[in-house]
């Protein structure tokens, strides 16, 4: 339940740790669509030639299940972010205790940010959110800080 109390503040911010969050974010997720793009392209390529075509009768839409996991297990890894958060100095903690994210609030996390782009006004709660914090970090109990 602490994890959608919006208002306690993370413990471990250092006075810079949101400072130009928001920009760094969106550059992070155009990286990081463009990786995990890459990846489905390689995984569906090499599916199909290693069932001679069959593969496309039966694959199942790989876009998602390599960013649910794409996401889930470089966000609970040791460096706390994805390489596109990474490339912009970013990670990601929880936002209660300030430590590394678990899988299950990594991969919730992107499923909700995912489910977010039908719904783009939803985006605009890091404007008024002081910790600039989405709806979708609020809702797994994280924030995105600079890297300490």
């Amino acid at each position: 339940m602490s994890q959608f109390i919006a208002a306690t503040p993370t413990p471990a911010l250092r006075a810079d740790a949101l400072a130009g969050v928001r920009t760094r974010r969106t550059f992070a997720v155009c990286l990081d669509l463009v990786l995990v793009s890459l990846l489905v392209f390689f995984l569906w390529t090499a599916s199909i030639v290693l069932t001679l075509g069959l593969a496309l009768l039966f694959l199942p839409p790989l876009w998602p299940i390599v960013a649910f996991f794409y996401n889930g297990l470089t966000v609970s890894g040791a460096r706390m972010a994805t390489p596109g958060m990474r490339a912009m100095d970013l990670e990601m903690r929880l936002h209660d205790s300030g430590q590394r994210v678990p899988f299950v609030n990594a991969a919730v996390h992107a499923l909700l940010f995912y489910v977010s782009w039908f719904f783009p006004p939803i985006f605009l709660v890091s404007l008024v959110d002081s910790e600039k914090r989405c709806l979708h970090d609020i809702l797994a109990g994280v924030v995105v800080v600079r890297r300490l």
